[in-house]
């Protein structure tokens, strides 16, 4: 038996940001965001919510997604985040608490953008080891408009709040995931921050008036990083899966912005016809823009069984993720 997707489910906040609302915020124009970025709008959570609550969402609709199993085989529970409710507890055990789940192990992974691929790895190794019909639950959630600098059109302009949920459980044989793979590259750690509330800069007076509870990021550095790393780890994913790029049909990237998004299918030499994009309407959603978009090619073209779907994402560490996967 393999290991697969069951299950998936997404939550968008019904607030929209348009470009002209961060032209009001920049004083760039609507015509300089296009342009760069190829995004028109972005959702932002309403005043009160938190991760946890676009997680707890996403994931009642992954749940029930086509009279799917449920909460009573589950033995993980699994959030992809960078932006939790509160330092500590994970918010994971915030969701499990707000979906009345039983007891079942519930934590947090944070890769930033890259989390959802990161977080797959992690719960089909403990499903692996599970056996018989278990299921995971793996959640993408963030909320970056808490930690967005609106004077800074280099990053105000991308980010917008979303959660994306997946079910995994048991396949058939020659059905799941394939291949995964993994990279960290961690000498490059500080080109995507928020650089306060840890150990090392404390949350206080002056970091908040130097902004360092904000989030930075070396937009050209990353990039170039995004685009070369991205290449090798889809190559390498492909060749553990005994596969080419000719056999996929499906190429869900992380949704950083449209432009690098083309950048990354022209490198690969993928047409973007085999691209499903959700960045132009809800901008660059973080550890959910990989099931949010996943969820949303479903619902524009439902995914036919035995189509080949390769996934990747990057995020901050710097880390990049990239899966193979037969649908089921």
């Amino acid at each position: 038996m393999g290991i697969g997707i069951i299950g998936l489910g997404s939550y968008l906040p019904e607030r929209v940001i348009t470009n002209a609302d961060i032209c009001s915020w920049t004083g760039v124009t609507e015509e300089w965001i296009e342009q760069r970025t190829g995004i028109r709008e972005r959702r932002y959570a309403t005043p009160g919510m938190v991760t946890s609550d676009l997680a707890a969402r996403a994931a009642r609709a992954a749940l029930s997604w086509q009279d799917g199993p449920g909460d009573d085989r589950l033995a993980a529970l699994v959030v992809a985040t960078c932006t939790p409710d509160v330092p500590q507890p994970a918010t994971a055990a915030i969701v499990q608490h707000k979906l009345t789940m039983r007891s079942v192990p519930a934590f947090d992974v944070n890769s930033v953008c890259a989390g959802f691929v990161f977080g797959l790895a992690v719960a089909e190794g403990m499903l692996a080891r599970q056996g018989g019909d278990a299921t995971a639950l793996l959640i993408g959630a963030d909320m970056f408009s808490t930690i967005m600098d609106r004077t800074d059109r280099r990053t105000v302009t991308l980010f917008g709040d979303g959660a994306g949920a997946a079910v995994l459980g048991t396949v058939p044989d020659g059905y799941g995931i394939r291949a995964i793979r993994l990279v960290t590259d961690g000498d490059r750690y500080d080109e995507v921050t928020v650089r306060a509330g840890g150990t090392r800069t404390p949350l206080d007076a002056a970091a908040l008036a130097r902004g360092d509870h904000l989030f930075r990021m070396n937009g050209p550095l990353v990039k170039s990083y995004v685009i070369a790393s991205t290449r090798k780890l889809v190559f390498q994913t492909l060749d553990e899966a005994g596969l080419r790029l000719d056999d996929i049909d499906r190429f869900v990237f992380h949704q950083a912005n449209m432009r690098l998004l083309e950048a990354l299918a022209d490198d690969l030499g993928v047409s973007m016809d085999r691209v499903p994009t959700t960045v132009g309407e809800f901008g660059n959603t973080a550890a959910a823009s990989v099931a949010v978009t996943l969820d949303e090619s479903h619902r524009a073209r439902p995914i036919a069984r035995g189509e080949r779907i390769l996934i990747t994402a990057a995020g901050g560490g710097l880390c990049t993720g990239a899966v193979v996967m037969t649908w089921y």
